[in-house]
């Protein structure tokens, strides 16, 4: 151990420079790793929060809005509700329905921005009454659709996923990015790693050519070499990993979650998960391309 601790220290002063070239590097792209996956995790959890929600809104006409289902100037009648519901209830495809009164969603509405400015751009007659239907599949929209978009009192009818897909579909496009350009560093960042191996045990050759001709193990040999490779990229690794509870910290615990409180976010557990997955990377990345490099220098 003696032995591999001094080799390993000696290997580490004289190729400081590519053994700072490798720590940065791992940093870089550990850090782009981790904040992908980060950002998979909080798009996973919105995912389970939101399509968790009602998937179709059916909104009534009001006297302030017109459709082409509506009487210019009247609210739905109390028929037309009726009616309706009816017609909700009588679809195969419908797993529950709650009516929201227009009293219901000017209270709620007030409650989300109670400390904005916008609770003062709508009244009360400016909202509408409402069922929210959650699907069995929420894939049968055009169903229920097709069904209740012609009847009288209807002003629209809105599928939650028809906002939300484009939005999710962007934050994992830009997520799957992320982690794409990570993993372009990282390979970057091994091949380092494989360079800096081959040209030390180039300099060292004739010294392991000795230690093989007296007995040493592949192990000894190499123990140093990995010992070296290892401390770098963990080294990159922990300043990852501060940079992404960092990032977590400031940017979602102490920013996002005191602006926007009605979304889920992600916590510790979440950065915990990317953490380990950073140093795990790290570990492998360092032993392969070590492993590799080194191999073809222990036989003699």
């Amino acid at each position: 151990m003696r032995h591999a601790l001094s080799e390993t220290w000696s290997g580490l002063r004289r190729n400081f420079g590519q053994t700072l070239a490798i720590v940065m590097t791992m940093w870089v792209s550990l850090s782009l790793f981790g904040a992908g996956l980060v950002a998979a995790q909080q798009v996973n959890l919105l995912k389970d929060e939101w399509y968790d929600k009602i998937e179709v809104t059916v909104y009534l006409c009001t006297s302030k809005l017109t459709g082409v289902n509506c009487d210019l100037g009247q609210d739905a009648t109390q028929q037309q509700k009726d009616q309706i519901k009816a017609a909700i209830d009588s679809n195969p495809e419908v797993q529950q329905v709650w009516y929201e009164s227009k009293e219901q969603a000017y209270e709620q509405f007030l409650e989300v921005f109670k400390d904005s400015s916008i609770k003062d751009s709508l009244s009360l007659d400016e909202m509408q009454d409402s069922y929210r239907v959650k699907l069995v599949d929420p894939q049968q929209y055009d169903v229920l659709e097709s069904q209740i978009a012609t009847m009288r009192g209807v002003q629209k009818i809105q599928d939650l996923h028809v906002l939300l897909d484009p939005i999710f579909k962007w934050l994992g496009a830009l997520q799957w990015g992320t982690i794409g350009l990570s993993i372009l560093l990282l390979l970057a960042a091994a091949l380092q790693i494989g360079t800096t191996i081959r040209m030390a045990t180039f300099t060292r050759g004739r010294e392991i050519g000795i230690m093989r001709l007296v007995g040493a193990s592949n192990f000894y040999i190499m123990g140093p070499f990995l010992l070296e490779s290892l401390i770098a990229a963990l080294i990159g690794a922990v300043l990852a990993s501060g940079t992404i509870v960092f990032g977590v910290w400031f940017i979602i615990m102490r920013n996002a979650q005191q602006s926007l409180e009605a979304f889920r976010w992600v916590g510790w557990t979440e950065t915990g998960i990317s953490v380990a997955s950073m140093v795990i990377v790290a570990i492998v990345l360092s032993i392969i391309p070590t492993v590799i490099s080194a191999r073809r220098y222990l036989r003699v």
